[in-house]
């Protein structure tokens, strides 16, 4: 199948960009690139530190240059029920490469947090600079020169970027990423939903809340939403860095042990020192990039990708921008309808055929670019593919030709819209982007009074009060990265919702977060500037016009320029002083050095 001409031209334009920054990455990994272990040019002393921990036969093998040694990296911790399952991968991984005749070592944890359970609190402030923090400790696990090859273990939010992140300054080496699947369904989405709004409109109480939050998070697993920690399992697949169909898997099922086992085997084959070498580097080109766009557009994936995608490029050399999502959106079907999108989990999308009928829909299509390279075959066609036990080894055969559920999962003749769930949206207020996949056609335009908050407990509050049973438009500013860090605004959907049930016309625009939960309720997220940066927002006033147009892109304040212009900008983002307390203090130095959202909200120049 041909490319889709617009796959074609964005790609093209991605490359022709990036071309100076991504020959000068390639040439810094091909420079790292040694003849053999890095660790046959160790001293003495220094090699012998490396494994004096490791047993008899670890310790022969690491001592010669022709056994391939494999870092393991985890963001293992049992707060965390997605992280839960990657307790005992450590040791499954030992096993099976030491089996298949290589060697492998615990190299180092990364930090693990959940927004689930930040979220409101001063801890979500923490969150987006945690992806960098993480993408440093990867970097310090990596670097004692002792490795061929990396298995990285993380699920959640800012964890696999960051992982990804670390892992592209060592890009030399051969990397797979290794999920642990999702929890088993819980409380129907559509029923939590409802317990939320009669939550939120003051209907029942806290007791039935929490009873109805801890039927949906029940166990160990990933959160079955579609939000931003399976949006991440979806991108890796398509983007090549999983087993084909390894995302979706439960844990603690022997399928899911074997893939874990399977990949272990696989990474020792794609090291200098095998026939297949496929460092990460040369893997996440701009074809891998563009099929990851395309992906989460076709799903309706989490819009803190618009983030982290722009992050994780560039750390290859590679600059994407905000445009290439909103003109592949234009041209890539939606395929699923998963929740907040649907009511539909992301175990009922697997069911349905997940993602080998996924990608082979997009490849026969001609969204993706179906030669792009893969850890787990030589081009994406591999991931059409889908795994099964057989004789205690995992073996992978032609997925279903059709979906198992069309009211879930659909083929690209037969979409559930005919363009992807974000838009990008601009205008005098500035740049944002607007995830309309859950949104109805007739809520994507709001032209309202505005009402402007600076902290969405001040918005709760007003709601709680009855200030915005009207049409309204709530600005929610100094919530970009450099005002505290961009913390997800999930506690303004109910309300939100609420008020857009009663029949009024609702939308958010703020320069903070909503991710992967955001949901029926039109949100411009992401502003760009943002107020703290002196962006526009900060210009608005209580009762200024807001048009928000999803569908010509549209955002704006309808106030004449010239008096806009000359307008103080009003509100402040917290000093150093007041961002104190649940560690930001430690974080004042990346609140200082972020960039901006457009340029994916990192601390890396």
């Amino acid at each position: 199948m041909a490319l889709h001409p617009a796959l074609e031209r964005v790609t093209q334009r991605i490359a022709e960009r990036s071309a100076a920054r991504r020959t000068a990455y390639l040439d810094r990994i091909a420079a790292a690139r040694t003849q053999g272990p890095a660790r046959t040019g160790m001293g003495c002393a220094n090699l012998a530190h490396g494994f004096a921990a490791c047993g008899v036969q670890d310790k022969l093998w690491l001592r010669g240059n022709v056994t391939p040694n494999i870092a393991i990296v985890s963001a293992y911790n049992d707060m965390l029920s997605a992280h839960q399952p990657l307790k005992d991968y450590p040791d499954i991984l030992k096993a099976a490469i030491r089996q298949a005749g290589g060697t492998a070592q615990f190299a180092g944890g990364v930090p693990a947090m959940c927004d689930g359970i930040t979220q409101g609190r001063a801890g979500m402030e923490l969150s987006l600079f945690s992806r960098d923090v993480v993408a440093m400790a990867t970097a310090v696990a990596l670097s004692h020169d002792m490795f061929d090859g990396a298995l990285l273990l993380g699920v959640c939010d800012k964890i696999v970027p960051g992982l990804v992140i670390g892992a592209l300054a060592f890009g030399h080496l051969p990397v797979i990423l290794v999920p642990a699947g999702p929890m088993a369904s819980g409380l129907p989405n559509a029923q939590k939903a409802k317990v939320r709004k009669r939550y939120a409109a003051g209907e029942i109480g806290r007791d039935e809340l929490l009873a109805a939050e801890a039927a949906s998070y029940h166990s160990a697993g990933t959160c079955t939403f579609y939000g931003t920690a399976n949006s991440n399992q979806l991108l890796m697949e398509v983007m090549g860095l999983h087993l084909p169909g390894a995302s979706f898997v439960p844990p603690g099922t022997p399928l899911r042990d074997g893939l874990t086992e399977a990949a272990g085997r696989r990474v020792l084959k794609l090291t200098d020192l095998a026939d297949e070498y496929t460092p990460i580097g040369e893997l996440l080109d701009e074809r891998a990039f563009a099929n990851a766009i395309v992906a989460l557009l076709a799903t309706g994936g989490s819009t803190n990708h618009t983030l982290h995608l722009v992050a994780m490029a560039a750390a290859a050399g590679i600059e994407l921008t905000w445009d290439d999502f909103d003109e592949l959106s234009k041209v890539t079907p939606l395929l699923t309808r998963l929740y907040p999108n649907g009511t539909a989990d992301v175990n009922h999308f697997h069911a349905a055929g997940g993602t080998a009928f996924l990608i082979g829909e997009l490849i026969d299509a001609g969204l993706l670019h179906e030669d792009a390279r893969t850890v787990g075959g030589a081009t994406l066609a591999a991931y059409r593919r889908t795994p099964h036990l057989e004789g205690g080894k995992v073996v992978w055969r032609d997925a279903p030709a059709g979906s198992g559920d069309p009211d879930v999962l659909r083929p690209a003749d037969e979409p559930f819209d005919t363009h992807g769930g974000l838009h990008t949206v601009s205008g005098n207020l500035g740049r944002a982007v607007i995830k309309v996949s859950a949104v109805r056609p007739e809520h994507r335009t709001v032209e309202a009074p505005a009402r402007v908050f600076e902290s969405q407990e001040a918005l709760q509050e007003a709601f709680a009060a009855g200030e915005l049973d009207r049409d309204v438009v709530a600005v929610v500013r100094y919530q970009g990265p450099r005002a505290n860090g961009m913390p997800e605004l999930h506690r303004l959907t109910p309300p939100l919702s609420v008020l857009q049930d009663r029949g009024f016309r609702v939308a958010l625009v703020t320069d903070g977060r909503m991710s992967g939960a955001s949901g029926a309720v039109p949100a411009a997220i992401h502003v760009s500037p943002e107020a703290a940066a002196g962006g526009p927002l900060a210009r608005v006033r209580d009762g200024d016009v807001v048009r928000l147009d999803a569908d010509k892109g549209l955002l704006e304040v309808l106030v004449p320029d010239e008096e806009f212009d000359a307008r103080i900008p009003g509100g402040a983002a917290p000093s150093a002083e007041e961002w104190t307390g649940t560690g930001r203090e430690l974080f004042d130095t990346f609140r200082r050095s972020v960039g901006a959202a457009e340029l994916g909200a990192g601390v890396f120049a």
